[in-house]
């Protein structure tokens, strides 16, 4: 799960990613499975750290790898 805008998302992105920008993650957490972990990443580790707490309160199992350039 990609949080990062949808511009910084289609200038690149992890392969099988999908874009839910941080902002706008606690209205769309229905489009997630939860029955699959979660592996959530932005630019710098701040957003995907907001994001996975946010999923983990709504029962999401979830890695955090923080900076997309840590995958």
């Amino acid at each position: 799960l990609d949080v990062r805008t949808p511009q910084e998302f289609s200038a690149g992105h992890l392969p099988g990613a999908i874009n839910i920008p941080v902002d706008a993650l606690g209205g769309r957490l229905t489009e997630l499975d939860g029955r699959r972990e979660v592996v959530v990443y932005c630019r710098s580790g701040r957003r995907s750290a907001i994001a996975a707490s946010l999923l983990r309160e709504h029962g999401h199992e979830v890695i955090d790898i923080g900076p997309m350039s840590a995958w």
